[in-house]
């Protein structure tokens, strides 16, 4: 069973939130809102969740290739 809930980590602030992933896209874009820094994926991540958050993207967890 897909997680869809994941905590982002921002590696800049260290401000910590619990979001609901999208199921139709990645995300590549990611607004802290702790001091309002844009997060980008690592080099070879496909989305901010599977760069800095506890669970990966819903495609990832599905074994599919992801949606980048």
């Amino acid at each position: 069973m897909v997680e869809l809930r994941s905590t982002i980590t921002c590696p800049d602030c260290g401000h910590v939130e619990t979001e609901t992933m999208p199921t139709d896209a990645c995300q590549y874009f990611y607004d802290c809102k702790g001091r309002a820094t844009v997060l980008k994926p690592k080099p070879g991540d496909c989305c901010v969740y599977c760069s800095y958050a506890t669970v990966p993207c819903p495609p990832i967890q599905d074994g599919a290739a992801c949606c980048a």
